[in-house]
């Protein structure tokens, strides 16, 4: 918990003809423009494949990567591809058109599978690949390849031999799909490959990343189909009881989320064994993990399936500091922060909190709604946690600004001593000048953009996660950053 400062941007945002960001060249430039600023922190969203609505907190595998990430460059200079394969069509620059550039990209993979044989050393890296991930490896790859056998179909609606996981049918699934199992395989391969000397890069430059793991699996999922008894569902495979949030900040019939609910009594009875090689795989992944939806381990909001809204649900009791203790003792003291909007008020959620030692997270955009507002800095009682100016499920600061009522902007204005004429910056000031120990900006936020950036909106099934840089930050931001940060002493490398 260095006094530290970084930005908020995920892989998929940054520029690329290629019709969606990944783990290339813009990702090295990332690095590089995060280092001239000072910044020793880079926060991502999840980075498992995306299932329903393209989201990352809706994904196939909770301990797999997106092959969508995969950088066709890189596949250029490993000898996968050739430089003029690379021709793609004309994508959005501004945003991510999942519908043309997810089959493009798979179809570049392909190609690139089908030269694997001719480059013994990566063929070699592969099948050690294979052999070190197994444990999850397995699964996914021929769960992957059942839905794509069944044109996409959740695996509910599956021949009841596949929805079952019955053995013997799997057996046979594993012979007759073994060149689509394979192809899913190397897709993993390709991620983590190009992940890890990412990672190595970052670590060059001083740079630790903040990863994401998201509390609940998608019901469309290799863990839930694979470890039925886990999970909250009919005999049928579907969902009986289903998470989501109360009506809150964000909206007035809450939040229905739509992911299965944990048996947690089965949980307890395996050891956590799931949860702790989740986790595993989550800090094998980043350097510090923020731990989504903190609240849901104290008491969760649980909304029988079929429900309109999220209003019909009620509280039940989560696992508790039983099953940190039970995690602690397998993987030892893990690198958390706890994402604990929503649970501010709730002495349980903040005593559990308390009693791990983890950081929780402030918000300045939720801190000028009332004079009260524990969000606000001066409220901070010791240095144990991280701020941001926003988040991926809030507006862009810009947008956030021009919605403001007039009497909070009234307060906000005195409060930051400002005319609010640059309200980005004037938030970005006061993140990096609180006591908090970590302070962190999206990307939308350093450029100034509006509403028009917003990552995504909760409750709003259409158009999120789609949105992507088309222009760097230009060299007076990153200055302007970089001052912020020397002067907060965010960063003890700088050097005036």
């Amino acid at each position: 918990m260095d006094r530290s400062a970084g930005i908020l941007l995920h892989p998929s945002s940054f520029p690329s003809r290629f019709g969606i960001g990944d783990l290339g060249h813009s990702a090295d430039r990332f690095l590089e423009l995060l280092a001239a600023a000072g910044c020793t922190l880079w926060q991502m969203l999840p980075l498992g494949p995306t299932g329903f609505g393209n989201s990352p907190y809706q994904s196939f595998g909770a301990m797999a990567g997106n092959p969508n990430l995969v950088s066709p460059e890189l596949l250029v200079e490993d000898g996968l591809l050739e430089p003029e394969e690379l021709d793609p069509p004309r994508f959005p620059s501004d945003r991510v058109d999942f519908s043309t550039a997810v089959p493009w990209k798979l179809a570049i993979l392909d190609r690139a599978f089908d030269r694997i044989g001719s480059h013994p050393s990566l063929a070699r890296q592969l099948r050690d690949f294979e052999e070190a991930r197994s444990t999850w490896l397995d699964d996914f790859a021929l769960f992957m390849a059942l839905k794509d056998a069944y044109a996409g179909r959740p695996w509910a609606a599956w021949p009841k031999p596949y929805r079952e996981y019955f053995p013997g049918a799997l057996r046979e699934a594993r012979r007759d799909l073994a060149e689509p199992i394979a192809r899913h395989r190397f897709r993993q391969f390709l991620f983590f490959r190009q992940w890890q000397q990412l990672r190595a890069k970052a670590e060059g430059l001083g740079i630790r990343i903040i990863g994401d793991l998201p509390i609940y699996a998608a019901h469309d999922s290799v863990d839930v189909w694979a470890n039925r008894d886990l999970f909250a569902l009919t005999r049928l495979g579907e969902p009986r009881l289903v998470a989501g949030v109360p009506p809150d900040y964000y909206s007035a019939t809450g939040q229905l989320w739509g992911n299965p609910q944990y048996r947690w009594r089965v949980h307890r009875s395996t050891g956590y064994r799931w949860w702790i090689q989740r986790l595993r795989a989550a800090t094998e992944l980043a350097d510090l993990v923020r731990l989504d939806h903190f609240r849901g381990f104290h008491d969760y909001w649980e909304i029988p399936a079929g429900a309109a809204t999220a209003e019909p649900g009620r509280w039940k009791k989560g696992p508790g500091y039983g099953f940190f203790a039970t995690v602690s003792r397998s993987l030892g003291r893990l690198p958390l922060l706890a994402e604990d909007l929503g649970g501010e008020s709730a002495p349980g959620v903040i005593a559990l909190r308390d009693r791990l030692g983890l950081p929780g997270m402030k918000v300045l955009q939720f801190a000028f709604e009332t004079p009260h507002s524990l969000h606000l800095p001066h409220t901070y009682r010791h240095e144990r946690w991280v701020v941001y100016t926003a988040t991926h499920d809030s507006d862009t600061t810009v947008g956030w600004w021009n919605a403001l009522p007039e009497a909070q902007r009234r307060f906000a204005r005195s409060y930051l001593d400002a005319d609010g004429s640059e309200p980005h910056w004037d938030l970005v000031r006061l993140a990096w000048s609180s006591v908090a120990s970590l302070a962190l900006v999206p990307m939308q936020d350093i450029l100034g953009l509006g509403s028009q950036a917003r990552m995504n909106t909760p409750g709003v099934l259409e158009g999120n996660w789609e949105w992507r840089m088309r222009n760097w930050p230009n060299s007076e931001m990153i200055e302007r950053l970089r001052g912020l940060t020397e002067l907060f002493g965010r960063n003890s490398q700088i050097k005036p």
